[in-house]
Parts: structure tokens; C-alpha cells; sequence
């Protein structure tokens, strides 16, 4: 969601579908997918393009709450709980920590999550509410909700799992807690997921990159390339599940955004992206994030993605 790290991004009139990330993906054999967004500018330069398939009509939207968070803890430096071993399978031996983005009880604890953190190259707020449909859908149960259903998934093919958070803390974690959740796991991939808060009109997913980063305590520079990879792989699988296009309001429908400023990437030394999965605040994009039908496409999309860029 676009919240405490950006300002809106000016809409972009529609240019040609230059993704290297579909190009990637299609190119591959056996292919089959928080922090925040900042202010748009151009994305990376691409070699090919992305073609969506047909969409299909958005469904209606209906409000499908997320599991009922546990009270269990409170504590903003709970680490999340080790998963079950997973069944074997072409990711067997491969961790992926899944970061689901806010936390759907942020907006009870405004001292907290305000609390300045430091990112490496400055200081940002612990966290943020997030933001939601107009019928009330709160990104925070949306990104909890497609995270079960990516969890599932990647457990399925022998995947390791581990989730930041769920629904076991009061508020956050922090955005540098999450980073160094990543980081102590030893992750292979790491992907936080949001949906963005957007002005009506403006439509469609994009993945986040980590730009190349080098203050305070964070450096990126090991981590850029791997993440482009896992990045790319993403977005064009992500295409191909959901039928949605990329952002026509960030990153130049590459569908992919280069940043520099979030806190989660720059703190990270393992390949981690984010992926906005569309914009809440347009009625069409709405329609499909409250679907429980388009998110588990959302999540098939995702854990493709990830497959694709573990497998090689």
C-alpha cells in the first residue's frame, strides 16, 4: 500500500507492455509470479514484453474476512513460530518467508507502530494501518488472506515456509523486524505482499525491486540481481494466473518499480521483492481483491514465480 514512504503517483497514460518479467517467464521451459510504493517514475528498461491473457469479468465484490487473529502476544519482537516440516517435494530444502504487509489491529496501537525504526539510509515508521476497499476490506486481512493460500501452496511442493507474522501480535513487526526475519532464516526468496491505496482509475499489480542501496546498515548490493530474477519471474507468472495487467501508473507498464527508500528491502540480504497486487481504492481492481476465487490465482500466480526463480 502506498502510506508513510511515498506521495501519490502521477497516472501514466498506457504505453506497449514492456516487461522483461513476462518475456523471462515465457521464455523459460516448463514456466506455467509494507513498506510501501513511492511516487511513479519510469520502471527498468526491458527487453520484451508482457501479453496478458483475457481477464475475466471481475466478480462482485464481497467482503471476505481473513481467520480471526490469536491474542497470543503482544510482543513486538515475537518471533514467528517455527513451521511444520513440509512433505518432500521439487523445493525440498528451500526456505521462503512469506511478509504479509500491516497487521489488521496496527490502527489500535498508533503510538507504536509511529514509532521511528531505522532503514539503513534513515528512520521510518515502525509500520502502518494500511489501506482498504471502499466497502471496508483491509489490505492487512487481504495480504494475511493470500498469504495462507501461498503458504499452502509452496508447502505443497516441499518448501520450507515461514511467515513473519500470523495473526499473532498486536500490532507490526516492524518493517526492520521483518527484514531481519528474512535475514536470520537464511531465506532463499522472501516476498512481502500488499495491495496499494491508489486514486480511482489507476489499475493493475507491480513488483517491487530493490534499488542498490549502500548507508548506515544497509547494503544491497549482493541482493539486486537475485531480486530482479525473482522479481521478473513474478510478475509475468503473475500475469499469466490472474489475467491482470501491469500497473498503468507505476513502473511504466513494466509492472515492475525500482526503490530505494523501503526499509524491508534496504535491510535485506537475502533476494526479497514486494508485489502490489492491485489497487484497492479503484471499484474494478476492488472487485477482484475481495474475491476469494482471484486470490487464490493471486497466490498460484506468486508461488509460481518463486518456484520458477528456486528451480532455475
Amino acid at each position: 500500500m502506498r502510506h508513510d514512504e511515498s506521495v501519490p503517483p502521477t497516472p501514466r497514460r498506457p504505453v506497449l507492455l514492456a516487461a522483461a518479467a513476462a518475456l523471462m517467464c515465457l521464455g523459460l521451459a516448463g514456466c506455467g509470479g509494507g513498506d510501501g510504493t513511492a511516487q511513479a517514475r519510469p520502471g527498468p528498461s526491458a527487453t520484451g514484453a508482457i501479453t496478458p491473457s483475457a481477464a475475466p469479468a471481475p466478480p462482485s465484490p464481497s467482503r471476505s474476512p481473513s481467520p480471526s487473529p490469536s491474542r497470543t502476544s503482544a510482543s513486538p519482537s515475537a518471533s514467528p513460530a517455527k513451521p511444520p516440516p513440509a512433505p518432500s517435494g521439487p523445493l525440498s530444502g528451500r526456505t521462503v518467508v512469506i511478509d504479509p504487509g500491516h497487521n489488521p489491529r496496527n490502527h489500535l496501537h498508533t503510538a507504536e507502530i509511529n514509532r521511528q525504526v531505522d532503514i539503513g539510509t534513515g528512520h521510518k515508521e515502525c509500520d502502518t494501518t494500511g489501506t482498504a476497499t471502499n466497502g471496508g476490506y483491509a489490505e492487512a486481512e487481504f495480504t494475511l488472506d493470500v498469504s495462507h493460500r501461498l503458504r499452502t501452496l509452496l508447502r505443497a511442493q516441499g518448501a520450507t515456509v515461514i511467515l513473519t507474522y500470523d495473526g499473532d501480535r498486536e500490532f507490526g513487526p516492524c518493517v526492520d523486524e521483518r527484514a531481519r526475519i528474512g535475514n536470520k532464516a537464511h531465506a532463499d526468496a522472501v516476498v512481502s505482499i500488499h495491495a496499494d491505496g491508489s486514486a480511482v482509475g489507476n489499475r493493475g499489480f507491480h513488483v517491487i525491486l530493490p534499488a542498490s542501496v549502500r548507508g548506515g546498515g544497509a547494503d544491497t548490493s549482493k541482493i539486486v540481481a537475485a531480486s530482479r530474477d525473482l522479481g521478473t519471474r513474478i510478475a509475468g507468472l503473475f500475469v499469466r494466473s490472474t489475467g491482470s495487467s501491469p500497473s498503468n501508473y507505476v513502473g511504466g507498464n513494466t509492472g515492475l518499480d525500482v526503490r530505494k527508500d523501503l526499509g524491508g528491502l534496504n535491510l535485506s540480504t537475502v533476494p526479497k521483492v514486494f508485489i502490489e497486487c492491485g489497487n484497492m481504492r479503484d471499484p474494478e481492481d476492488a472487485a477482484q481483491l475481495t474475491s476469494a476465487g482471484w486470490r487464490q490465482k493471486a497466490a498460484q500466480g506468486i508461488a509460481d514465480g518463486i518456484s520458477s526463480y528456486l528451480e532455475g
